[in-house]
């Protein structure tokens, strides 16, 4: 890859980055909780550990399997996307209300992943073709889920692009991206001096400047 769009659904965020002009831009992000928090927390509710997302997607896959069609059954869920950006708690209301209501656990898993996935993924188009790239990236633990991971290919395929995903192990929390943020920095501004080193809590994907090629 070279310089791709990045996909990235996590439990505490969803964003569609791009570097552009010097610094990695937000072009859309959840307006109010993370992908990976919404499907957490249906899991929850509805008896799963955690984490969620895996519980959620052998459901699915259950659903799928058992109806090839993969019809909606009827199970419509909100529109996720908000302009650029994305909006899950209607989603998560709507599911939770379909299994109270005596609908088939199974086929609300399938719905749920369905329709916050492809709202997803339609930004993430969207993003591609606003910035003229042509890569896309997942990252993120939600992007261990095999389901996203083909409608984003089959979203680049379809519009001449490509679409990557990191082993799963990289997905997840993992050292190895701090590790390698950390050898970026050294190598090209050197040392971060001790009473710079605090974590911000508030700190934005896109204020920090790329110093790095």
């Amino acid at each position: 890859m070279d310089d791709p769009v990045l996909l990235y659904v996590s439990g505490g965020n969803t964003q569609v980055i791009a570097r552009m002009a010097g610094r990695y831009r937000v072009l859309g992000e959840t307006l109010d909780i993370g992908i990976g928090n919404m499907l957490d927390k249906f899991a929850r509710e509805r008896g799963m550990t955690f984490p969620g997302g895996p519980k959620i997607e052998q459901r699915s896959a259950a659903h799928a399997s058992e109806n090839p069609d993969c019809s909606l059954d009827g199970l419509e869920l909100p529109y996720a996307v908000q302009g650029m950006d994305l909006a899950f708690s209607g989603i998560l209301t709507a599911a939770l209300q379909y299994v109270k209501t005596g609908s088939s656990l199974n086929a609300v898993c399938w719905s749920l992943q369905e329709h916050s996935f492809a709202a997803c993924v339609e930004v993430a188009e969207r993003a591609l073709a606003h910035t003229g790239k042509s890569e896309l990236l997942l990252g993120g633990g939600v992007a261990c889920n095999d389901r996203l991971r083909m409608m984003c290919e089959t979203m680049a395929s379809e519009r001449g692009a490509t679409s990557h995903a990191p082993d799963r192990m990289y997905c997840v929390d993992n050292g190895t991206m701090i590790a390698t943020l950390g050898r970026l920095q050294l190598s090209n501004t050197g040392a971060t001096p001790f009473e710079k080193s605090a974590i911000r809590q508030d700190l934005r994907t896109d204020e920090t400047p790329i110093s790095w090629d």
